[in-house]
């Protein structure tokens, strides 16, 4: 890997829209030893306006511009999927480090060829799947490692949203249900984390068996999944995803179950994990979340580019998430 030439980290950001307003850049000008030194936007109003609200001192409305400023020495690409791969190349080609939005990329094709360029070029790709970075996920990690269910026995995963929710709206700035750009529909963007925690838990997913299909037909992609799946440790999971039912039927909870209790927890909002013990009952534990949720893991990707650390979340485990995403939709 190339050695950074510097002691801080010096972002340029591709594509600062609303993920980049509290979830990731304030993190990355807040952790230590980083800075934002550019941000980019086709719509050169818009990156000034970013740029001013965030005391960003330069702003580019072109992305060959931001890639090759001298000042960048890293980038994140917080463009939708669609560009992820075509970007990740060009930052590649200018020697620089690469840190993406998720889903990685559209396809897994794509995800394999982003890693190969960066490994061509010698420099590491890190992909925004921050759950692995923070406390309350880890909470999880641990009681699991723990033994405090016992051996693990599945997984169940249930996520339904309402039919008439604001995401299911055709608009020209709901990219994540249009195919060409997204990969596929709410499914690869928001069961991607779900995906990529059960990685980080148990290891890489070897086989899929289910279904994907468009019921309500008010969009092109899928809008319900419904499937199993087998980790390489033996792990069996099971999930149901449906994105058209009633308002009353709405909810999201992932349940690991083992031979001695379970564990509840919802991949989204509520920071609350059950455990439920055949020794000690239930216990409820509350660990909030931090007011930029990217923060702790932009931090480990800080750290390791200084050569201080390790990010726990890189292009390999992320194309692995692409590869169950894309068995799903195949079938």
């Amino acid at each position: 890997m190339r050695k950074i030439e510097s002691n801080t980290i010096k972002w340029g950001v591709l594509g600062v829209g609303n993920v980049c307003e509290v979830k990731s850049v304030p993190g990355m000008y807040k952790a230590t030893n980083s800075e934002v030194v550019a941000v980019m936007r086709r719509n050169p109003e818009l990156a000034m306006d970013y740029a001013k609200r965030h005391q960003i001192k330069k702003w580019y409305s072109n992305a060959e511009k931001l890639i090759n400023d001298p000042e960048v020495n890293v980038l994140y690409i917080a463009t939708p999927p669609g560009s992820h791969a075509e970007l990740c190349i060009k930052a590649a080609n200018a020697g620089k480090p690469v840190f993406v939005e998720k889903p990685m990329s559209r396809n897994y094709d794509e995800a394999l060829e982003m890693i190969d360029v960066c490994k061509n070029a010698g420099i590491p790709l890190f992909v925004a799947y921050y759950r692995r970075a923070l406390p309350l996920f880890l909470k999880i990690k641990e009681l699991i490692e723990q033994g405090r269910i016992g051996e693990v026995r599945f997984v169940n995963i249930q996520m339904y949203k309402r039919l008439n929710h604001p995401m299911n709206v055709p608009a020209d700035d709901n990219w994540r249900i249009v195919h060409e750009i997204a990969g596929g529909g709410h499914f690869y963007d928001l069961a991607s984390h779900q995906f990529d925690f059960l990685d980080f838990l148990f290891g890489k997913i070897t086989k899929v068996e289910g279904f994907s299909t468009n019921q309500a037909k008010l969009y092109e992609v899928e809008d319900l999944v419904s499937g199993s799946f087998l980790f390489e440790n033996g792990v069996v999971g099971n999930g149901l995803w449906c994105f058209t039912t009633g308002k009353v039927s709405e909810k999201e909870i992932v349940e690991i179950v083992g031979s001695n209790g379970q564990i509840e927890f919802k991949t989204f909002g509520d920071p609350t994990i059950v455990l439920t013990t055949d020794d000690n009952g239930r216990e409820e534990i509350i660990i909030p979340y931090p007011q930029h949720i990217q923060q702790p893991l932009i931090q480990t990707i800080v750290d390791e580019l200084l050569g201080n650390g390790t990010c726990p979340s890189t292009g390999e485990s992320a194309a692995r998430t692409n590869w169950v995403l894309e068995q799903f939709k195949r079938i």
